[in-house]
């Protein structure tokens, strides 16, 4: 019965993202309505707040039980961009048995062992497979209840969440004590428009989104962390190839050299954290660029970027809203702890998150702290929510299971390791190879990279 599958949406509470989520639990309570069923409950994980780490799913889990262990059979996750046609989505459960502990979803898993996996399975990683979210994923109630009970007597490590999707399924298959996650066809990531859907009961409806125009190349301000040792190889790959796409780009060092031009902001290189680098950055944004400048974008020298699909991203943000913006990661947090934006996938903050930032006070407490990790603390003390967008990756083209990224339009990729740069730029980021055509994705040949 419908009444019995609580609805999650793995939402967040920046305004163009919640309104997303809305409008996915309008269309789930309108179908019900229109199916003549008991409303289910919608859950919206952003409006969870007992829990900073409320989008990491595992906190609530004892939340779930208490609340729905007695009266539901499943609890069906999915994103605000998923789109579920009801009917189908209860008749694809009614498969399993529901007394018995299910982990089902869209199975994704890796080609060759990955850093951003921790370089788990590494004789064959093909053979654990984990959920892709975009599709949806279901967990039984017994299933549920057993990791709440597991989650009170061990509670999670305060360690870091750097890709979620493989880290539940991890927690939940207990070095093979719990479930696999059982491959379930119906739930599917094709377009809602596209051809052989008919079977799915899930589909996913976004690649890049876009709000009306894209932002004016002279509203983005791009920021490049460089040092002396990387001026003769890692910038040459950016004026090869994003650069041209950037009104307003400056490179931040260790020593100006003109021939480039870099700006010496008089912070010696770190090794390692490059915190007192990138809040100088923030402060020579705030003090010297033009104050109509809403966007300010923060990358290494070793990242891919795709400022022409950035400014088509930024299209649905409100740039007086305080965001931050890129690719989330969590630390600690099953423990309280806090999140933040990656910074080699590239970090965005509207120009009013950095006046709200600057005038709080919060500053590295080591120049060479981790600046994507200080910032993180500094914006969760402010209250000021991380926005996540899975289009910025902090790893390569290769590290990411192919069929993940065939329903994006990706924004960036990060590090030069094994590969040849631009001719992963010219692959999956130039804006000749742009898809969009009348609303429909257009497929283009992507090398194995």
């Amino acid at each position: 019965e419908l009444k019995e599958t609580v609805f999650v949406i793995q939402s967040q509470s920046n305004s163009f993202h919640s309104k997303r989520a809305e409008d996915l639990k309008s269309d789930i309570l309108k179908q019900a309505v229109d199916l003549g069923k008991e409303l289910p409950t919608v859950l919206l994980t952003h409006q969870i707040n007992r829990h900073e780490g409320a989008w990491t799913i595992l906190p609530l889990m004892r939340d779930f039980s208490v609340t729905y262990g007695r009266n539901s059979s499943w609890i069906f996750f999915c994103e605000e961009d998923t789109r579920i046609q009801v009917i189908k989505l209860l008749e694809t459960l009614r498969r399993f048995d529901k007394s018995k502990e299910w982990f089902l979803g869209k199975a994704l898993y890796d080609e060759e062992s990955t850093i951003i996996h921790h370089y788990a399975f590494a004789e064959n990683p093909t053979v654990f497979k984990f959920p892709d979210f975009a599709a949806g994923w279901a967990l039984s109630i017994p299933l549920v209840n057993k990791l709440a009970k597991k989650l009170k007597s061990e509670p999670l490590k305060s360690d870091f969440t750097i890709d979620l999707k493989h880290e539940i399924a991890l927690y939940i298959w207990q070095k093979g004590e719990g479930p696999h996650l059982t491959p379930v066809p119906e739930f599917c990531t094709d377009d809602v428009n596209s051809y052989g859907v008919d079977h799915c009961a899930t589909t996913f409806s976004n690649f890049l989104p876009l709000c009306g125009e894209p932002v004016n190349k002279e509203d983005v301000f791009v920021a490049v962390k460089t040092c002396r040792k990387f001026h003769g190889d890692r910038i040459p790959v950016v004026k090869q190839t994003w650069e041209r796409e950037a009104a307003l780009i400056e490179y931040y060092s260790d020593f100006a050299d003109i021939s480039i031009p870099t700006i010496d902001l008089g912070v010696p290189n770190t090794d390692r954290g490059h915190c007192g680098k990138t809040f100088a950055i923030l402060e020579r944004f705030w003090n010297h660029t033009s104050p109509r400048t809403p966007w300010l974008v923060v990358v290494d020298d070793d990242t891919l970027i795709s400022i022409f699909r950035l400014r088509k991203l930024l299209s649905c943000y409100d740039p007086n809203e305080p965001v931050f913006l890129g690719e989330r990661y969590g630390y600690g947090l099953g423990t309280g702890g806090y999140s933040y934006i990656t910074g080699g996938g590239g970090m965005v903050f509207s120009r009013t998150a950095v006046q709200k930032l600057l005038a709080s006070k919060c500053r590295c407490y080591s120049m060479d702290a981790p600046d994507d990790m200080v910032l993180g603390m500094c914006f969760s003390g402010l209250g000021v929510p991380i926005t996540h967008s899975p289009l910025f990756h902090q790893a390569r083209p290769m590290d990411y299971p192919k069929d993940y990224l065939s329903h994006q339009i990706p924004v960036s990729f990060h590090k030069h390791w094994n590969i040849d740069p631009v001719k992963v730029y010219f692959t999956w980021l130039a804006p000749n190879t742009e898809e969009s055509h009348n609303g429909k994705k257009v497929g283009y040949d992507r090398e194995d990279l």
